[in-house]
């Protein structure tokens, strides 16, 4: 897969979380006008989350204290949300993808490694690309050995049966390979060529 498509599918996550936040903001702030508490519970939880991260780095005391008081200021969230109807996580983005928040990306024993959802884009971009799609128009079924040549020509084609004869040899060939596929002892197939041949 060439580096521009993906860095393409890159700049498509980065649009769609960009959307997912903006969509965020807006939610918030309608929310807000509504229940000014919920904007105050916000930023004193913020403020506390700065305050235990202070706390962890200097090895302060008081840490209890603290996540009480985050506990409480969130216990009091989703119960303004709840009697509002609304889903305990309506100020949270709704990314399309929720294991890397549409970044393409997430992080495994401290290394960052491609997600599945991207993963699973450039498979579908592959795919397509492979004409694997087109398999009810063109498969064994729809096979017509008579497109090619009965004659057999040894200097044109190198060979001492015909064209047709040949590909239909292949197909066999492949036919067999495909009802066996599950076979371990069955060989595999390799097609080799110039790009473009049939």
């Amino acid at each position: 897969m060439s580096n521009e498509i993906l860095n393409s599918l890159l700049r498509e996550y980065e649009q769609k979380k960009l959307i997912a936040e903006i969509e965020l903001d807006k939610r918030k702030q309608n929310l807000f006008k509504k229940f000014p508490r919920l904007q105050q519970i916000e930023n004193e939880l913020a403020t506390l989350a700065i305050s235990a991260s202070k706390n962890i780095l200097l090895h302060n005391s008081g840490s209890d204290n603290l996540n009480e008081k985050l506990q409480n200021l969130k216990r009091e969230k989703e119960f303004i949300l709840q009697n509002a109807n609304l889903p305990s996580d309506y100020l949270k983005p709704n990314y399309e993808c929720p294991i890397c928040n549409d970044t393409g990306y997430v992080m495994k024993d401290n290394n960052s490694q491609m997600c599945s959802c991207l993963k699973q884009k450039l498979l579908d971009i592959s795919f397509n690309k492979s004409n694997i799609s087109n398999l009810d128009k063109e498969n064994f079924d729809t096979f017509n050995s008579n497109l090619f040549s009965d004659e057999i020509d040894l200097a044109k084609y190198r060979f001492n049966i015909s064209p047709k004869r040949n590909i239909e040899i292949i197909k066999k060939k492949c036919m067999d390979f495909v009802n066996n596929f599950d076979n371990s002892n069955y060989k595999n197939l390799l097609f080799t060529g110039n790009t473009g041949l049939r």
